[in-house]
């Protein structure tokens, strides 16, 4: 049998007749699709790729059938599918499973269907998407998953075993797992399906499934390389001299950045919400204020909504054509203030993102943006928001059905539309979109994905780290979180604005703004409380420099940073790693929630605690006169996984793995360690991204194992890489002859560099050795 794409098992089950089909996409991936009396053919709107010509080995007995690829075993029994690898080991086997009919309503004779998986006692289970219930592993987890503010799901998960499991349903979704300890039935369940359909795929570790969801979905395309700078933004600015007079000052003290936000409302008020126009009187030259900005090499993204006002536009021609979805939204009124005045309802109502009508004419909406050359696109409320929520709002007719039937999908409709029309009519720049919501193959449209509007507090600081690592685990690998949190209020003691004197938020602050440096996406954000850095201190103050040398420390990374955007790009890489992707065989790693990798290279150890004020937030004016002494030191626990040994970044000093250790942490810095047998490419000092075109790279070379790296470098802000206009210099240490190759330059694109400097050293030693790199292979001993 030269291939098997599709085989059906079909049993007689009570009084319907259930068929099972198997379809292999890859010899490690699998389609499971259970028919209940129907044929169910819908095409995936997440799965884009087609089967691959895969040869399947198909044998049957009295109690089964079974399907062979060369790396997964399929067995087809009377009391479920079990899942093997290519040595006969169990992977994975199904539970329960149950369909029950939807007799009314516009999902009448679809069904609500329920699937279950069995999971071993001590087995991790991760993914899902953004949960903000601080754990790494969801094991004992029961909730309703629908897309939301601050919580977005993807309907993927996968375990510390090496598979995943893709449920490719639209609808709300209920999950149900298993507690720690306790072998049992992981159910997912969702409200509105025609059939049970799900994708098996076995990676064998977290990067290989990964790189299954991936190869299913979409690979992660380039974002620009400024996008990789940091990002100033606040709730929100109201005028573009306001916002000027930010990008002056960023310039004027030297603090780096590449990004301006500007939040809602330039489009004046709620009636004219989410026009995509500059219509408030703040903004009466908008090109002039895009010049501004680009002649100091900075970058603007702007917001835009789901939803529209009565008065706009695009509401007049969404109403036309009958695409706007009947369910109150966000702005809830047409009047200023909060409480809102329901005797002045708004009439907002969102767009209809599953018409391609409506996604046309949304774009076409946008393009007035788009024409004042507009780098960044903030897909804000990309849920979309409901005001006054009822479950009834969910049986609203769209274009695809009941909006039930496809709700969590939504986000994906929405973005997918803008990535798909700018790259159409636009090759000059990458589309770089940031958003709130996704769904599982968004990672296709390099759109990055915040946490949503979280509150400042050190508790949902310590949320974000294992809610970003799952969402990596998902296969999308763009997310970050707002730096301090986007809800301030609770430390403005003394009235508006005043948190930025509280020194329980200054620490706070400062100790998201070093962790937001090694996230993809460093955006500063939030409500409440200014957030630009010198509203916190002075130069000279610790507070101030603390956040400067934040921000200074990702430009020092961007040469490696944007080389694992590459690695992710092309070999379906991850930015932000669970411990556990490489440190499996250390089971203390499964669980930790604290800690990161960086790449494959750095293990990044937020301080997640105060260690200058409380946690508990004093709610008297005499917080503002706590004497603090940013200058002592102190030390905060972390955790260095087994099986290799570490370098203090700060000091080189060298630690064994396994252990745990008391590391300094001053509010100058948080504990950073490299991996030894590392090679690090940190770039000068520079005021934006593209200052110097990484000429002066230091390669650091960290000894104790052999190491490599590739340096990848491009025209930084089109799509020639795609046609191979990129250039990419592999880096060997060889820790047995203590000697460094740089190789040979593959590739070449426009304004390149010919010649260039490279600086060798070797960590813990202060021997240097500068190289003059034309592109022929070199060795430094």
């Amino acid at each position: 049998m030269k291939k098997v794409l599709l085989l059906c098992l079909t049993l007689i089950i009570g009084q319907y007749s259930l068929a099972q089909k198997i379809r292999f996409y890859t010899p490690r991936t699998v389609q499971v699709v259970k028919e209940n009396g129907t044929v169910f053919n819908k095409k995936s709107l997440v799965v884009t790729a087609e089967p691959e010509k895969v040869k399947v080995n198909v044998t049957s007995n009295d109690t089964a059938t079974i399907y062979r690829s060369s790396e997964l075993t399929v067995i087809v029994g009377k009391n479920g599918i079990s899942f093997l690898d290519n040595k006969g080991n169990l992977i994975m086997r199904e539970g329960s499973y149950s369909f029950s009919p939807i007799v009314r309503g516009l999902d009448k004779w679809s069904y609500k269907i329920k699937q279950g998986f069995m999971v071993d006692a001590d087995e991790g289970i991760y993914g899902f998407g953004i949960l903000q219930n601080g754990k790494m592993s969801h094991r004992g987890e029961n909730r309703r998953m629908e897309q939301g503010n601050t919580e977005d799901y993807s309907n993927f998960f996968q375990s510390i075993k090496g598979y995943g499991v893709y449920w490719d349903n639209y609808s709300v979704t209920y999950l149900n797992s298993p507690v720690e300890g306790v072998a049992g039935e992981l159910t997912l369940e969702s409200q509105v399906g025609d059939a049970i359909n799900y994708f098996f795929m076995y990676g064998g570790d977290a990067d290989g499934v990964i790189a299954e969801m991936r190869h299913l979905s979409g690979k992660v395309p380039m974002a620009p390389l400024w996008t990789y700078g940091f990002h100033q933004s606040r709730e929100r600015y109201s005028s573009q001299a306001e916002l000027l007079e930010v990008v002056d000052k960023y310039r004027e003290l030297k603090i780096p950045f590449d990004g301006i936000v500007q939040d809602w409302q330039y489009w004046g008020h709620s009636y004219l919400w989410n026009a995509m126009e500059f219509l408030a009187s703040g903004y009466p030259n908008p090109q002039e204020m895009m010049d501004r900005i680009h002649n100091q090499n900075a970058h603007l993204s702007i917001s835009f909504w789901s939803s529209f006002g009565i008065g706009t536009k695009g509401f007049r021609e969404f109403q036309e054509k009958n695409h706007l979805l009947d369910f109150e939204t966000f702005p809830p009124s047409g009047l200023d203030g909060w409480p809102p005045r329901d005797d002045y309802p708004s009439g907002s109502r969102c767009y209809d993102a599953y018409s391609e009508e409506a996604r046309d004419i949304y774009w076409r909406n946008l393009s007035r943006l788009h024409r004042l050359n507009i780098d960044g696109w903030w897909m804000d409320s990309t849920e979309p928001d409901f005001y006054n929520y009822d479950d009834s709002d969910l049986d609203v007719p769209t274009a695809m059905g009941s909006l039930r039937s496809v709700r969590n999908i939504y986000p994906l409709m929405s973005v997918e539309g803008v990535y798909n029309h700018q790259r159409e009519i636009d090759t000059t720049k990458r589309v770089f979109i940031f958003t709130r919501s996704y769904f599982a193959g968004q990672q296709r449209t390099g759109a990055n994905t915040w946490s949503g509007d979280i509150t400042s507090t050190w508790d949902s600081f310590r949320k974000q780290i294992p809610g970003c690592l799952n969402f990596t685990l998902t296969a999308n690998p763009n997310v970050h979180s707002d730096i301090g949190g986007f809800l301030a209020g609770c430390y403005n003691i003394n009235g508006w604005n005043s948190a930025k004197d509280n020194p329980q938020f200054k620490e706070l602050y400062v100790r998201w703004m070093q962790c937001g440096a090694f996230m993809p996406m460093m955006r500063s954000h939030g409500t409440d409380a200014q957030r630009e850095i010198y509203l916190y201190g002075k130069p000279g103050e610790p507070v101030y420099e603390a956040m400067v040398d934040a921000v200074k420390l990702r430009y020092r990374f961007l040469p490696y940073i944007y080389s694992q955007a590459w690695q992710v790009s092309q070999y379906n890489d991850s930015f932000m790693r669970a411990l556990f992707m490489d440190f499996k065989d250390d089971k203390s790693t499964w669980n930790n929630n604290k800690q990161f990798m960086f790449g494959h290279n750095i293990l990044v150890c937020p301080v997640l605690h105060p260690l200058y004020t409380e946690e508990e937030i004093v709610k008297s004016p005499e917080i503002y006169d706590l004497k603090v002494n940013w200058e002592e030191d102190r030390t905060y626990e972390v955790y260095l996984p087994k099986g290799v040994q570490w370098y203090d970044y700060w000091t080189n000093e060298k630690y064994s793995g396994g252990t745990t250790v008391n590391a300094s942490a001053p509010i100058s810095h948080s504990p950073l360690y490299v991996k030894a047998g590392s090679i690090l490419t940190l770039g000068p000092a520079v005021q934006y991204a593209n200052e110097n075109n990484f000429d002066n790279i230091e390669i650091v070379v960290y000894p104790g194992a052999d190491a490599d790296f590739t340096l990848y470098e491009d025209e930084c802000n089109n799509y020639n890489y795609e046609k191979g206009m990129y250039s990419t210099i592999n880096l060997h240490w060889n820790d047995r002859s203590k000697s460094l190759t740089i190789g040979k330059r593959n590739g070449s694109f426009p304004g390149m560099l010919k010649s260039r400097t490279f600086i060798v050293k070797i960590a813990g030693s202060d021997a240097v050795k500068e190289i003059r790199y034309t592109g022929k292979a070199t060795t430094v001993r």
